[in-house]
């Protein structure tokens, strides 16, 4: 027999206790930190393209001593601020996935080249916002805990990270009032709203204790799984949908008699609080098995790729197989200050943190999303157009049927349903916007389960647009980006710039500063070379005409030395002008483009344990986002 499931925490007192449990244990003295923001901080990246480097920290937070618990976090520090401070938090699924994921593949500020090699990521989210990706619950990717001691509900989850917010904002209090965002993907789509809510409940808390408060401004999350009772039926009508399957056929048959049997089990009393169905699930595996062909099946997370059998997008994307050498290397673990405690090195999704996280006691998200719209959060849910596991079709579902602000779905009045706009990014159909009472979706076309990974520079535009960025105070080429063919406000800045006519422009400036640079070097080596002939030759003359007056001795005490002169030639100029004659080739490497001075904007081997399991109707099999 299933136990009753928990309700909110606003709702029930065991989770709620537990939240007070851990806010009390915060406010004792024990509990303050001997670790600085020093210690965490990241003195060089192995690989890191040349250029400035970024500042960022990196570490462990211990959430939970009684079990050894400890949530890794790396944060990256804003490029520039726009109107106000922003911290945007990332969150990959799993759940037992690592944040790693968007970290390297997806919205981090770089991309690996090769196992070895970091690459800028064109669309990366730290241009106006402070980002912070968090290997989470505990036992997850670089994040630790005893084996034996891993979590299994939501509301635990939540408060371990409401600890661990306490103690990043204490080691980094100058983060603390910023506009935060929670974001992330997949079964994030179960943690962002559980966090949020445990936010706001702590925020309740200290506010009558004088104490800050941490402003929650939105929630985004990408292909979420989010409502388990509208999104499994969505599995046959996508691949339906799609022509993945024809009507007529045994294979269309066959799918179509799992379905019914899950909307049977959907219309159970007890399967309208559940977070996974195991007939439900069933449809998507045997979609999977009965289209493998040549040992080939369809990825899960894009219907565009094949996989190998068996794997059906497990060794997708493409990156991946980059990301975990990297990451295991031994002088990228020292740079992000892992701590020795953490004994097996990184893997992208922990198998027995995935089998112990149940969350048979925990009710859906969904549950929560309306009260959080109603007290003020704005909400974007987007989706990747080709995902399967967490497809549009359930997302558009579950938004449908929500009842919030007075209303159900997108009607704007009884009968009257909010208008999908169409979105153009340069030129390009990048999707729909469709947007009502504080809640916005937003749809990708040619996408998969991880939107920023195929769109990098759309979801950036998507991020800063949800924000409310405003540049003005900078300036700088804004991308031509479109609803029903209106131009929207800009959203870039400098030699960053969102766009790609403003990438290439920025190029071919210094392409022609090099070429111009190189012809100033040109015309200085001939000039050294017209010295040192003329010296030369001076000294020849004065040597024969000491022959003629008879052999005096040598010295070099009164001649010039031709290497002072070419030394003193290249002396560099405190300017750095690369107009200047005497040019350093040196400075090519500092040159960047203008507008990006940090100094002008204030900002503050694998385990064996862990193996991959198969949970595809939690949104992840592998895959975080």
């Amino acid at each position: 027999m299933l136990s009753m499931p928990f309700l909110p925490s606003s709702l029930k007192g065991g989770p709620a206790a537990m939240l007070l449990s851990a806010l009390s244990l915060l406010l004792s003295p024990a509990l303050v930190s001997a670790s600085s923001a020093a210690d965490y901080y990241v003195h060089s990246l192995p690989g890191a393209p040349e250029g400035p480097f970024l500042k960022m920290h990196a570490g462990h937070i211990e959430v939970d001593p009684s079990i050894n618990g400890n949530l890794f976090f790396w944060h990256f520090q804003n490029r520039h601020i726009a109107n106000r401070q922003r911290t945007v938090i990332w969150l990959n699924g799993g759940p037992g996935c690592s944040s790693m994921d968007g970290a390297l593949m997806e919205v981090g500020p770089y991309r690996l080249q090769d196992d070895h090699t970091l690459k800028y990521n064109e669309g990366r989210w730290d241009e106006f916002a402070n980002l912070l990706f968090v290997d989470n619950p505990v036992g997850t990717g670089f994040s630790y805990a005893n084996t034996d001691s891993y979590i299994h509900e939501l509301d635990e989850m939540a408060a371990h990270f409401i600890i661990f917010l306490e103690k990043f904002f204490e080691l980094f209090p100058e983060y603390a009032n910023d506009d935060l965002y929670l974001a992330g993907e997949s079964y994030a789509g179960q943690h962002i709203p559980y966090i949020a809510k445990a936010i706001q409940d702590r925020n309740k808390g200290v506010a009558e204790n004088g104490g800050t408060e941490w402003p929650v401004k939105g929630l985004l999350i990408g292909n979420g799984w989010i409502s388990p009772t509208d999104q499994y039926p969505s599995y046959f009508k996508f691949v339906e949908r799609e022509g993945l399957i024809k009507p007529g056929t045994s294979l269309y048959d066959n799918i179509n008699v799992l379905n019914e049997v899950c909307l049977s089990k959907l219309e159970t009393p007890a399967a309208k609080n559940k977070l996974d169905l195991g007939a439900c699930e069933f449809v998507l595996e045997q979609f999977l098995r009965l289209t493998t062909e040549n040992h080939e099946c369809y990825n899960m997370y894009d219907v565009r790729l094949k996989d190998q059998e068996v794997s059906c997008g497990m060794n997708w994307p493409p990156d991946l197989k980059k990301i975990e050498p990297y990451l295991q290397r031994p002088d990228v673990v020292k740079a992000l200050n892992i701590n020795p405690a953490k004994k097996s090195g990184w893997t992208e999704c922990a198998g027995m943190v995935h089998q112990a996280f149940t969350a048979k006691n925990s009710i859906p998200s969904v549950h929560l999303l309306p009260g959080l719209i109603e007290s003020g959060i704005n909400v974007l849910l987007f989706s990747g157009d080709k995902d399967l596991i967490c497809n549009h079709i359930g997302t558009e579902t579950l938004i449908h049927n929500m009842k919030w602000k007075g209303g159900t779905g997108f009607e704007t009045s009884p009968g009257v349903w909010a208008p999908r706009h169409d979105w153009t990014f340069e030129d390009e159909p990048a999707g729909i916007y469709q947007s009502a009472r504080n809640l916005t979706y937003v749809l990708f076309y040619n996408s998969s389960h991880m939107v920023p990974f195929d769109n990098p520079r759309q979801t950036r535009d998507m991020l800063d647009r949800f924000m409310k960025v405003d540049i003005a105070s900078i300036g700088g080429q804004p991308s031509d980006s479109r609803i029903d063919g209106e131009k929207l406000p800009q959203t870039a800045v400098g030699g960053q710039a969102n766009s790609t006519a403003a990438e290439e422009s920025e190029k071919e400036r210094l392409k022609q500063t090099k070429i111009h640079a190189y012809t100033k070097s040109g015309e200085a080596a001939l000039i050294v070379v017209i010295i040192g002939v003329t010296v030369w030759g001076f000294f020849i003359w004065r040597s024969r005409r000491r022959v003629r007056r008879g052999y005096k001795g040598v010295s070099n005490n009164g001649t010039s030395d031709s290497t002072s002169i070419l030394s003193r030639f290249q002396s560099k100029p405190s300017g750095a002008d690369v107009e200047a004659g005497d040019f350093d080739e040196s400075e090519l490497d500092h040159l960047h483009s203008p507008g990006l001075e940090r100094e002008h904007y204030a900002v503050g081997e694998a385990s064996d344990d862990d193996e991959h399991v198969s949970h595809p109707g939690t949104g992840e099999n592998r895959q975080s986002s």
